[in-house]
């Protein structure tokens, strides 16, 4: 068994020395998603910073900063979309388990299995309109001029990483579910 510093542990049968390529391939994406998340968490620091100024711009000399508010708005859309992927890998989403809970483990892990099921296919939707849209995109905001596209770009991007990371999640589920028939 291998820790992660964020507590996401990767299991391995007891005795085998080498990891798998599947091993391999999950650890490398989570390593990429883990640093994707910290990029956008630095996202975080400047929005804080134009926050702030904005108030105090405001409040002391009545003067507020122009587009502050829309550079708000990118600025957390950046951070959101690029700690998706992170938030499945460590399971951050909510999930509510008032009635599933009551089911048995089996019946539990096959719903499991069609929630991952029915967000593998949105998130394939969401990549796939993603880049179209985004490639297509010739706007640029009102106050500011930032063009959109590599906004709507970073959800083509965004949903193609959880989509890679609900498909571990898959494989996980699977391998489970045949462990619990055998």
């Amino acid at each position: 068994m291998r820790c992660f510093p964020t507590g996401v542990e990767i299991k391995r049968p007891e005795g085998t020395k080498e990891m798998g390529r599947l091993d391999a391939l999950r650890e490398k994406l989570q390593k990429i998603n883990r640093w994707v998340a910290g990029v956008g968490a630095c996202f975080l620091i400047p929005l804080m910073l134009i926050t702030a100024a904005d108030v105090v711009g405001r409040d002391v000399f009545d003067h507020p900063i122009p587009g502050v508010i829309e550079l708000s708005q990118y600025l957390l859309a950046v951070s959101i979309l690029l700690g998706l992927a992170y938030t499945q890998q460590i399971k951050g989403h909510v999930e509510v388990s008032m009635l599933t809970s009551r089911l048995s483990a089996r019946a539990q892990l096959i719903l499991r299995l069609f929630g991952i099921l029915v967000s593998l296919f949105l998130f394939v939707l969401l990549a796939w309109q993603g880049l179209v849209v985004g490639l297509e995109e010739k706007t640029v905001s009102d106050m500011l001029r930032v063009p959109q596209y590599p906004f709507r770009l970073l959800v083509a991007v965004a949903a193609f990483f959880t989509f890679l990371e609900l498909l571990i999640d898959l494989g996980s589920s699977i391998q489970k579910l045949g462990q619990m028939e055998s």
